[in-house]
């Protein structure tokens, strides 16, 4: 929750996948995010905007886009499309609208989901900020996105604070 207007932050969760936007498998992962959210911080965050669409580069930069810069949403979530497969291209779209890399936030995912599988060391996941945005990406599995929330959702609202420029010390 933002010190600054005591109300929750503002978040979006955007699902890359290219048979759930196809509506060939239904969404779980989003979903589930949305809950680790409610389960651990409900008071901290409100998500207002989710969808899902194609694992397609354009599309995902054009959508973290508009979320950042004209709904002006504190927190995007993406899941899916993190690791090495040719439709991959979550990461790639999110470096490429971001400002600022946060590298210690897709460290810990990693370092917290090597703990539960020896295939964590394939995510590309990144984490960034675009204007007052903090962009993250999770993993496709919902498992997987949960758990890497788990590990980064304790630093969030302390975060999201800092990039909205909160003049509070960090000590």
């Amino acid at each position: 929750m933002s010190e600054q207007n005591k109300t929750p932050f503002k978040v979006g969760i955007l699902t890359l996948s290219d048979r759930s936007a196809a509506g060939v498998r239904p969404d779980t992962s989003g979903p589930g995010v949305r809950e680790t959210l409610q389960a651990q911080l409900a008071h901290a965050f409100e998500v207002v905007a989710y969808e899902v669409i194609p694992d397609e580069r354009p599309l995902i930069e054009q959508k973290l886009i508009e979320w950042s810069d004209r709904q002006k949403l504190n927190l995007i979530l993406t899941t899916g499309g993190t690791g090495v497969a040719p439709r991959d291209v979550t990461p790639d779209a999110t470096l490429a609208v971001i400002e600022k890399q946060v590298p210690g936030m897709a460290e810990a995912m990693r370092a917290y989901s090597l703990l539960k599988t020896p295939m964590a060391v394939i995510s590309r996941a990144v984490a960034g900020i675009r204007g007052q945005t903090l962009i993250v990406n999770l993993p496709g599995s919902p498992k997987g996105a949960r758990e890497s929330l788990e590990a980064i959702i304790a630093a969030l609202p302390h975060a999201l604070e800092k990039i909205m420029d909160d003049p509070a010390e960090c000590a």
